[in-house]
Protein backbone atom coordinates (compact mmCIF):
# COMPACT_ATOMS: atom_id res chain seq x y z
CA UNK A 1 0.00 0.00 0.00
CA UNK A 2 1.10 3.59 -0.50
CA UNK A 3 1.48 5.66 2.40
CA UNK A 4 0.14 9.19 2.23
CA UNK A 5 2.69 11.61 2.65
CA UNK A 6 3.22 15.76 3.41
CA UNK A 7 5.61 18.32 3.00
CA UNK A 8 5.08 20.77 5.43
CA UNK A 9 6.12 24.24 4.74
CA UNK A 10 7.23 26.73 7.91
CA UNK A 11 7.78 30.46 6.30
CA UNK A 12 10.18 31.71 9.27
CA UNK A 13 12.53 35.26 9.83
CA UNK A 14 14.73 35.41 13.07
CA UNK A 15 13.06 33.06 14.89
CA UNK A 16 15.83 31.82 16.53
CA UNK A 17 15.10 28.77 19.03
CA UNK A 18 11.70 29.78 19.98
CA UNK A 19 11.08 27.33 16.48
CA UNK A 20 12.26 24.48 18.27
CA UNK A 21 9.39 23.46 20.27
CA UNK A 22 7.10 24.03 17.90
CA UNK A 23 9.32 21.75 15.37
CA UNK A 24 8.99 19.02 18.47
CA UNK A 25 5.51 19.43 18.69
CA UNK A 26 4.80 19.23 14.78
CA UNK A 27 6.83 15.59 14.64
CA UNK A 28 4.98 14.28 17.88
CA UNK A 29 1.80 15.13 16.30
CA UNK A 30 2.23 13.76 12.93
CA UNK A 31 2.11 10.27 11.86
CA UNK A 32 2.32 10.45 8.14
CA UNK A 33 5.15 10.43 6.58
CA UNK A 34 6.49 13.49 5.78
CA UNK A 35 9.04 16.24 5.28
CA UNK A 36 9.29 19.92 6.87
CA UNK A 37 11.00 22.51 4.73
CA UNK A 38 11.56 25.80 7.19
CA UNK A 39 11.98 28.56 4.82
CA UNK A 40 14.13 31.62 5.59
CA UNK A 41 15.12 34.47 3.32
CA UNK A 42 18.62 34.61 4.30
CA UNK A 43 21.45 31.56 5.82
CA UNK A 44 22.11 33.92 7.96
CA UNK A 45 18.90 33.79 9.97
CA UNK A 46 18.62 32.82 13.17
CA UNK A 47 16.12 30.13 12.64
CA UNK A 48 18.66 28.50 10.02
CA UNK A 49 21.01 27.92 12.55
CA UNK A 50 19.07 26.98 16.09
CA UNK A 51 16.79 24.66 13.32
CA UNK A 52 20.42 22.58 12.12
CA UNK A 53 21.99 22.79 15.61
CA UNK A 54 19.00 20.90 16.62
CA UNK A 55 17.82 18.95 13.35
CA UNK A 56 20.75 19.02 10.85
CA UNK A 57 20.65 14.73 11.51
CA UNK A 58 17.29 14.61 10.39
CA UNK A 59 16.55 14.13 6.91
CA UNK A 60 13.17 14.97 7.37
CA UNK A 61 13.69 18.17 8.55
CA UNK A 62 15.28 20.90 5.79
CA UNK A 63 16.04 24.56 6.03
CA UNK A 64 16.13 26.11 2.74
CA UNK A 65 16.89 29.19 1.48
CA UNK A 66 14.31 31.31 -0.68
CA UNK A 67 15.51 33.14 -4.06
CA UNK A 68 12.13 34.68 -4.90
CA UNK A 69 12.66 38.45 -2.74
CA UNK A 70 12.01 38.52 1.29
CA UNK A 71 8.50 38.02 3.12
CA UNK A 72 6.67 35.37 3.99
CA UNK A 73 4.47 35.14 0.62
CA UNK A 74 7.41 34.64 -1.12
CA UNK A 75 8.69 31.84 1.58
CA UNK A 76 5.81 29.80 1.21
CA UNK A 77 5.60 29.89 -2.51
CA UNK A 78 9.53 28.97 -2.74
CA UNK A 79 8.59 25.78 -0.32
CA UNK A 80 5.21 24.76 -2.33
CA UNK A 81 7.50 24.57 -4.86
CA UNK A 82 9.98 22.25 -3.86
CA UNK A 83 7.54 20.24 -2.10
CA UNK A 84 8.18 16.40 -2.97
CA UNK A 85 5.06 14.80 -1.54
CA UNK A 86 1.53 15.11 -2.83
CA UNK A 87 -0.04 17.34 0.04
CA UNK A 88 1.48 20.33 1.49
CA UNK A 89 0.57 21.79 4.48
CA UNK A 90 1.74 25.33 5.20
CA UNK A 91 1.93 26.53 8.97
CA UNK A 92 3.40 29.38 10.93
CA UNK A 93 6.67 29.22 12.77
CA UNK A 94 5.22 30.80 15.73
CA UNK A 95 3.07 28.18 17.40
CA UNK A 96 -0.19 29.33 17.12
CA UNK A 97 -1.35 26.06 15.04
CA UNK A 98 -2.18 22.72 16.15
CA UNK A 99 0.06 20.54 14.23
CA UNK A 100 -1.84 17.41 15.12
CA UNK A 101 -4.47 18.95 12.87
CA UNK A 102 -2.05 18.14 9.79
CA UNK A 103 -2.57 14.24 10.11
CA UNK A 104 -6.71 14.85 9.19
CA UNK A 105 -6.42 18.09 6.65
CA UNK A 106 -4.32 15.44 4.78
CA UNK A 107 -6.38 12.77 4.29
CA UNK A 108 -9.08 15.21 3.15
CA UNK A 109 -7.12 16.07 0.71
CA UNK A 110 -6.34 12.14 -0.33
CA UNK A 111 -9.84 12.17 -0.73
CA UNK A 112 -10.27 14.71 -3.24
CA UNK A 113 -10.65 17.94 -1.12
CA UNK A 114 -7.95 20.57 -3.23
CA UNK A 115 -7.87 23.01 0.01
CA UNK A 116 -8.76 21.49 3.73
CA UNK A 117 -8.87 24.73 6.18
CA UNK A 118 -7.63 24.70 9.21
CA UNK A 119 -10.94 26.96 10.86
CA UNK A 120 -11.13 28.93 13.68
CA UNK A 121 -14.58 30.19 13.31
CA UNK A 122 -16.28 27.31 12.17
CA UNK A 123 -18.06 24.98 15.37
CA UNK A 124 -15.71 23.86 17.69
CA UNK A 125 -13.20 26.30 16.62
CA UNK A 126 -11.91 28.98 18.58
CA UNK A 127 -9.15 32.17 18.40
CA UNK A 128 -7.48 33.09 21.97
CA UNK A 129 -5.80 35.92 22.02
CA UNK A 130 -4.42 38.38 19.26
CA UNK A 131 -4.99 41.62 18.33
CA UNK A 132 -8.83 42.87 18.25
CA UNK A 133 -8.79 44.45 15.40
CA UNK A 134 -7.41 41.68 13.09
CA UNK A 135 -9.50 38.80 14.76
CA UNK A 136 -12.79 40.79 14.03
CA UNK A 137 -11.74 41.88 10.29
CA UNK A 138 -10.86 37.57 9.71
CA UNK A 139 -13.59 36.49 11.52
CA UNK A 140 -16.12 38.82 9.26
CA UNK A 141 -14.45 37.97 6.21
CA UNK A 142 -14.07 34.07 6.65
CA UNK A 143 -17.80 33.98 7.71
CA UNK A 144 -18.79 36.15 4.74
CA UNK A 145 -17.22 34.27 1.93
CA UNK A 146 -18.03 30.79 3.76
CA UNK A 147 -22.10 31.68 3.84
CA UNK A 148 -21.75 34.32 0.33
CA UNK A 149 -19.45 33.07 -2.01
CA UNK A 150 -20.07 29.46 -0.11
CA UNK A 151 -16.49 28.98 -0.37
CA UNK A 152 -16.25 25.85 1.54
CA UNK A 153 -14.89 27.27 4.69
CA UNK A 154 -15.42 29.77 7.26
CA UNK A 155 -11.82 30.57 7.59
CA UNK A 156 -10.68 31.65 4.26
CA UNK A 157 -8.24 34.02 5.70
CA UNK A 158 -6.37 31.18 7.92
CA UNK A 159 -2.96 30.81 6.22
CA UNK A 160 -3.24 27.11 8.33
CA UNK A 161 -4.33 24.96 5.09
CA UNK A 162 -3.60 21.37 3.32
CA UNK A 163 -3.32 22.20 -0.46
CA UNK A 164 -3.24 19.29 -3.18
CA UNK A 165 0.25 20.13 -4.77
CA UNK A 166 -0.72 19.16 -8.30
CA UNK A 167 -3.31 21.79 -7.84
CA UNK A 168 -1.52 24.38 -6.49
CA UNK A 169 1.45 24.23 -9.38
CA UNK A 170 -2.31 24.18 -12.07
CA UNK A 171 -3.68 27.11 -10.58
CA UNK A 172 -0.13 29.08 -9.76
CA UNK A 173 0.82 31.31 -6.72
CA UNK A 174 0.45 35.12 -7.22
CA UNK A 175 0.31 36.72 -3.87
CA UNK A 176 4.05 38.48 -2.99
CA UNK A 177 3.45 39.72 0.15
CA UNK A 178 1.98 38.98 3.07
CA UNK A 179 0.13 35.84 4.26
CA UNK A 180 -2.81 36.23 1.55
CA UNK A 181 -1.74 33.04 -0.01
CA UNK A 182 -4.58 31.13 1.78
CA UNK A 183 -7.25 33.11 0.42
CA UNK A 184 -5.94 33.57 -3.01
CA UNK A 185 -5.99 29.60 -3.21
CA UNK A 186 -9.35 29.33 -1.49
CA UNK A 187 -10.71 31.74 -3.83
CA UNK A 188 -9.76 30.20 -6.75
CA UNK A 189 -10.55 26.79 -6.14
CA UNK A 190 -13.84 28.54 -5.41
CA UNK A 191 -14.04 29.98 -8.99
CA UNK A 192 -12.81 26.81 -10.72
CA UNK A 193 -15.59 24.90 -8.64
CA UNK A 194 -13.09 22.13 -6.68
CA UNK A 195 -13.91 20.74 -3.40
CA UNK A 196 -12.85 22.99 -0.05
CA UNK A 197 -13.48 21.52 3.32
CA UNK A 198 -12.65 22.77 6.44
CA UNK A 199 -12.24 21.38 10.20
CA UNK A 200 -12.45 23.20 13.49
CA UNK A 201 -9.26 24.34 14.66
CA UNK A 202 -8.20 26.28 18.00
CA UNK A 203 -5.44 28.65 17.38
CA UNK A 204 -3.45 30.19 20.37
CA UNK A 205 -1.65 33.64 19.89
CA UNK A 206 2.03 33.42 19.91
CA UNK A 207 3.92 34.07 23.27
CA UNK A 208 7.53 34.01 22.18
CA UNK A 209 8.70 37.23 19.59
CA UNK A 210 6.86 39.72 17.77
CA UNK A 211 3.96 38.92 14.86
CA UNK A 212 4.88 40.68 11.36
CA UNK A 213 1.06 40.75 10.53
CA UNK A 214 0.68 45.11 9.21
CA UNK A 215 -2.83 44.83 8.76
CA UNK A 216 -2.70 48.74 6.98
CA UNK A 217 0.14 47.49 4.79
CA UNK A 218 -1.33 44.33 3.36
CA UNK A 219 -5.75 44.82 3.69
CA UNK A 220 -5.53 46.44 0.13
CA UNK A 221 -4.55 43.16 -1.10
CA UNK A 222 -6.39 40.22 1.00
CA UNK A 223 -9.31 42.46 -0.22
CA UNK A 224 -8.68 42.10 -3.90
CA UNK A 225 -8.45 38.35 -3.27
CA UNK A 226 -11.92 38.52 -1.21
CA UNK A 227 -13.81 39.93 -4.29
CA UNK A 228 -12.46 37.51 -6.24
CA UNK A 229 -14.62 34.68 -5.19
CA UNK A 230 -17.38 35.97 -5.97
CA UNK A 231 -18.75 34.98 -9.43
CA UNK A 232 -19.36 32.58 -11.85
CA UNK A 233 -17.32 29.34 -12.69
CA UNK A 234 -13.95 29.64 -14.72
CA UNK A 235 -11.34 27.84 -16.44
CA UNK A 236 -7.76 27.17 -15.41
CA UNK A 237 -6.75 29.77 -18.06
CA UNK A 238 -9.16 32.46 -17.04
CA UNK A 239 -8.47 31.50 -12.88
CA UNK A 240 -4.36 32.20 -14.40
CA UNK A 241 -4.68 35.39 -15.94
CA UNK A 242 -7.73 37.09 -13.58
CA UNK A 243 -4.80 35.89 -10.91
CA UNK A 244 -1.93 37.07 -12.36
CA UNK A 245 -3.77 40.81 -12.98
CA UNK A 246 -4.73 41.18 -9.19
CA UNK A 247 -0.63 40.28 -8.49
CA UNK A 248 -0.44 43.33 -11.12
CA UNK A 249 -2.53 45.75 -8.89
CA UNK A 250 -1.17 44.57 -5.72
CA UNK A 251 2.37 44.81 -6.60
CA UNK A 252 1.37 48.89 -7.95
CA UNK A 253 1.86 47.74 -11.48
CA UNK A 254 -0.83 47.02 -13.73
CA UNK A 255 -0.24 45.13 -17.18
CA UNK A 256 -2.75 46.57 -20.19
CA UNK A 257 -4.24 44.12 -22.83
CA UNK A 258 -1.21 44.87 -25.40
CA UNK A 259 1.37 43.76 -22.54
CA UNK A 260 2.77 47.06 -21.64
CA UNK A 261 3.06 47.84 -17.94
CA UNK A 262 2.51 50.70 -16.25
CA UNK A 263 1.91 52.28 -12.68
CA UNK A 264 -1.31 51.91 -11.38
CA UNK A 265 -2.59 55.10 -9.77
CA UNK A 266 -2.43 55.46 -5.47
Amino acid sequence: MNQLSVTVVIPAFEEGDSILPVLRRLVDGISLQFEVLVVVDFLEDSTARSVTHEWGDDPRIKTVVQTYGRGPANAIRYGIERAKYPVVVVTMADGSDDPRLIDPLSRLVERGVVVAAASRYSRGGQQVGGPLLKGVMSRVAGRSLGVFARVGTHDATNSFKAFDTDFVRQVGIDSRSGFEIGLELTAKARRLRRPVAELPTIWLDRTLGESNFDVRAWLPKYLRWYRFAFGPELSIDQVRRRGAHIASVNSGRVQSESGEDHRSEK
